[in-house]
This record gives structure tokens, C-alpha cells and sequence, in this order.
């Protein structure tokens, strides 16, 4: 397995846990977050088993805290919604076949939670309401990008929340199809067209 693990110290990338294969990619990470994460230490590394209680919280307080756009703190909704966000599922997909789940962690505390599968589909992108507005996202989702790459994927797909909506036009996916509901919330499907050389742009 060619891992997803980058390091970030005052903007620059750990060349040790750089995949030479996603360098170019992982470029972009750092161009697109270098000023934001200038005073941060964050890696972001494949999930293991033991990290699936914090990752699952994560997912939860996201939702609960930061997704109000799109449940209405309605307690049905966000039931709902939550009900497959808990430790022992979580767990489940950290070991699924062609599914990889990734964490971004900070001070030994996961911080943000990932998840993409070899197709390209972005299923998960959530970050802890304590980590907001510090490029956390972003440099999430380029790390999901990386290893769809990685794994022979042109295109990233996923349905985007209403909260989301705009964070991933302004990365370059595109509005495609109508509206889906599930768990009483619409989402959005999304694609954008994965290429390495789009990293230098």
C-alpha cells in the first residue's frame, strides 16, 4: 500500500512520508494551504483501528456543530444522520477492500476525518469544529485526491452538504445532477477531473 502521510512544519512537507508517486500533488497541498498552516504540525495518515472512537466523535460534533445548514437542529434529521457514525462502524470502514479511510492529526488528537474509494468517491470530509478556518479541509481533500490518483482514478465524485456547497466549487468540483436526499438532507452530487499536472496551476 503507497500511504497518504504528510507532515506539515512551518509550511513544508516532511520528505520521508511523501509518496514520490503523489509529489506533485501533495505540491498543491502546500501551495494551497502553506500560509494557513504556517504555525501548524498536522499530519494526515491512513486510520487504523484504534482511532475509530476519536474519528467517530469527529464525524459527530461536525455534523451536530457545524452542519446546522443542513439539519435545522432538527433532532429527527440529526438522528438520522448520525446513526451510522459511531465507533464500531467506523471501525468498519477503516478495514474495507478498496476503501481508504484517512485521519488528520494534530498534537496526538485526530482533527479532521477522510474517507475515498478507488473509484474516486469522496464519502466522508469532516473536520472538528475546533479546527475550523485553519486549512485543515482543503488539505484533506487534496490528500483524498492523492490517493485516488494513487489508486487510478481520473475523476473524484461525492454529494456535497448544503454547509459544504460552496468549499468544493471553490476547489474546482462542479454541480452534477440534481439533488439527492438521504437522512432528510439534501446533497449535491459533485465531480471534478483529477489530473497531476493541474497541482502546478
Amino acid at each position: 500500500m503507497l500511504p497518504v502521510c504528510v507532515t506539515f512544519v512551518a509550511g513544508r512537507a516532511d520528505s520521508k512520508s511523501v509518496d514520490i508517486l503523489c509529489a506533485l500533488h501533495y505540491a498543491r497541498i502546500l501551495s494551497d494551504v502553506q500560509l494557513a498552516l504556517h504555525y501548524l504540525r498536522m499530519e494526515i495518515r491512513d486510520a487504523k483501528a484504534e482511532d475509530a472512537r476519536a474519528a467517530a466523535q469527529v464525524l459527530r460534533r461536525s455534523i451536530a456543530e457545524l452542519c446546522a445548514a443542513d439539519h435545522g437542529n432538527d433532532p429527527v434529521i440529526l438522528a438520522q444522520w448520525l446513526s451510522n457514525k459511531t465507533p464500531e462502524i467506523v471501525a468498519s470502514w477503516i478495514t474495507w477492500p478498496n476503501n481508504s479511510v484517512l485521519v488528520a492529526v494534530e498534537n496526538d488528537a485526530i482533527i479532521a476525518v477522510g474517507a475515498v474509494t478507488d473509484t474516486g468517491l469522496i464519502t466522508l470530509n469532516y473536520v472538528s469544529p475546533d479546527a475550523r478556518f485553519r486549512g485543515v479541509s482543503r488539505a484533506m481533500l487534496r490528500a483524498l485526491e492523492a490517493r485516488a490518483l494513487e489508486r487510478g482514478s481520473v475523476r473524484c465524485t461525492l454529494n456535497s452538504t448544503e454547509t459544504a456547497r460552496r468549499f468544493y466549487l471553490a476547489n474546482g468540483f462542479a454541480i452534477d445532477g440534481s439533488p439527492i436526499r438521504k437522512h432528510g438532507v439534501s446533497g449535491y452530487p459533485m465531480s471534478k477531473r483529477l489530473a497531476p499536472h493541474d497541482s502546478l496551476t
